[in-house]
């Protein structure tokens, strides 16, 4: 028998459970985990809440990420063999697949590989981040030296990851938080420049930063009506990658700075991105050696026990983290 979370009604955090179960041998195309380590991500408390872009079949299981020991694999697996340590990239459903267990199966497409040098923690800590910002910044918007990135929620694990990104590409990344207690600590982790979005004037911060000109990237996981803020602090042509709903308000479309500027205001996730084997697979390598050589480094806000998964959830949805929530096992 094995441990694994579950919920059998949408709602807050309290709704999680942990059952046991007997987890069946890995099918076709599958590989057995030992997990030891999970990361948690605002996706998961959005599906658990009901909110997400996937309904959840109740009762559901829960989580996209997780690293640790293979113990079983399936038929048609040959790249991943029993004993190897692995991560998992989120590629798949949730109705499908979850990763808050003790032992799980998983798709062999999302299992990988990852750098030696990293603990579980940071494992786990991985392919959520650095893929889900690669895939906008550097795959999509072709990220340049001169580029100014203006990246709202920068305190959350994608955030972070933008920012290490912008730094390894020469690119200047300005963070945006909502209050003055993240300034210092994100000014630490490579952050050129910091915005507080409850006291600063948005626009104007910006336009000072960049000399007049205004960001040519903004990589965004809030939405609501900032969106016009953040299009207003553009520079002409710039890519709005809006990947997340955040807000629980309306977004409107900032029509007049989207034609005064001829910019592209872009819907985005991950599964875009981990859908495209060739485009996944370069982003993969890249990822792999520059955590390798150390030029990446996953931060790790805070570390949960399994039984306390409920006060995971509550702290990932107080906003209050710098960095990846896990859970060791």
């Amino acid at each position: 028998m094995t441990k694994t979370v579950q919920f059998s009604q949408v709602g807050e955090p309290s709704v999680l459970s942990i059952i046991d179960e007997t987890v069946p041998a890995p099918s076709a195309d599958e590989v057995q985990i030992q997990v030891h380590a999970i990361g948690l991500n605002r996706a998961e408390a959005m599906f658990r809440r009901g909110q997400y872009l996937e309904t959840p079949e109740l009762p559901a299981r829960i989580g996209y990420e997780c690293s640790g020991t293979v113990t079983a694999v399936g038929d048609n697996v040959k790249h991943i063999k029993v004993g190897d340590a692995v991560s998992t990239i989120p590629n798949f459903s949730m109705n499908q697949y979850g990763a808050y267990a003790e032992v799980t199966n998983m798709p062999v497409t999302a299992v990988t590989h990852h750098p030696e040098n990293l603990s579980w923690q940071q494992a786990t800590s991985v392919w959520m981040q650095y893929l889900t910002a690669y895939g906008a910044l550097i795959d999509i918007a072709k990220m340049q030296a001169s580029d100014y990135v203006l990246i709202p929620a920068a305190s959350s694990s994608v955030g972070i990851a933008a920012i290490q990104l912008c730094n390894l590409i020469g690119a200047t990344p300005i963070a945006m938080t909502r209050t003055a207690e993240k300034v210092e600590q994100l000014h630490q982790l490579g952050a050129k420049h910091v915005i507080i979005s409850e006291q600063d004037d948005v626009v104007d911060a910006v336009m000072a930063i960049t000399e007049g000109r205004g960001v040519n990237i903004v990589f965004d996981p809030v939405a609501g009506p900032m969106l016009n803020t953040l299009a207003e602090a553009c520079a002409p042509l710039a890519m709005i990658f809006q990947y997340g709903a955040l807000s629980a308000d309306p977004t409107p479309y900032p029509l007049f700075p989207a034609l005064q500027k001829g910019l592209t205001i872009r819907g985005y996730t991950l599964f875009e991105f981990t859908s495209a084997p060739e485009r996944l697979n370069k982003a993969k390598e890249k990822i792999f050696d520059w955590l390798k050589h150390s030029q990446l480094s996953p931060v790790i806000a805070k570390t949960f026990e399994f039984d306390d998964i409920v006060a995971a959830h509550s702290y990932l949805e107080a906003n209050n983290q710098l960095g990846k929530i896990v859970i060791t096992l």
